[in-house]
């Protein structure tokens, strides 16, 4: 069964930034809303979601965990509960946000606990935080419809939890797989899952970023 389909058709327009448009322009505000997610190595879902039509900015970070203000090194040991995610700011008029799930649901494996391949650690889980109540709704029922037709061989085991505080992750990790392109994680690892969303997401690439 095709996975698009099973999309919920409901709409999130929860409203977070407002950026300016061009002087003399009709529509002076823009209106943008945000998603977090983690699924797996954030050098992953950074590239992915960087190419998606629609989508602003991408920043790495950590979120879910219990120390206040922790660094790579830290959330690395896995004692910290945060999972590396995924801050996306993008367009509403252009992008719903089970659009944004689809893309998520489809570029990682939801179904292994604390671990995307080789990455093992709960940093590395499978999870959405949600940011209103909308978007808890939406990925519920979500996840439910996928797991109900069993589109993966096992069952999702994403969690799906509030959005408490986000920690922007250090520079260096910032737009890396852009930067690094050669590094041997981004050439073994990133640039499959680039390639992956470029397979099944052709048409709703951004034309200045391959």
């Amino acid at each position: 069964m095709c996975l698009a389909l099973l999309i919920v058709q409901t709409s999130c327009s929860q409203e977070v930034a407002t950026v300016s448009s061009p002087k003399g322009s009709q529509d002076k505000e823009k209106k943008m809303a945000l998603a977090t997610f983690g699924g797996g190595c954030f050098w992953c879902v950074e590239a992915v979601f960087q190419r998606l039509e629609g989508v602003e900015k991408v920043v790495s970070g950590y979120s879910g965990g219990h120390v206040e203000n922790p660094t790579y090194k830290q959330i690395g040991t896995g004692r910290t509960g945060h999972a590396e995610v995924c801050q996306i700011e993008y367009d509403p008029q252009k992008l719903e946000f089970k659009e944004v799930l689809e893309v998520f649901w489809k570029t990682h494996d939801p179904t292994t606990i604390n671990a995307q391949g080789n990455d093992k650690g709960p940093q590395y889980r499978s999870v959405i935080f949600y940011h209103d109540e909308e978007q808890k709704k939406i990925a519920e029922e979500y996840k439910a419809k996928l797991d109900n037709a069993k589109i993966f061989k096992d069952p999702i085991v994403t969690e799906i939890s509030p959005l408490k505080k986000f920690y922007p992750a250090e520079d260096y990790h910032q737009n890396y797989y852009n930067t690094n392109p050669n590094q041997g994680y981004c050439q073994l690892i990133v640039k499959s899952k680039v390639d992956k969303f470029k397979e099944i997401f052709g048409d709703k690439m951004k034309k200045d970023l391959k």
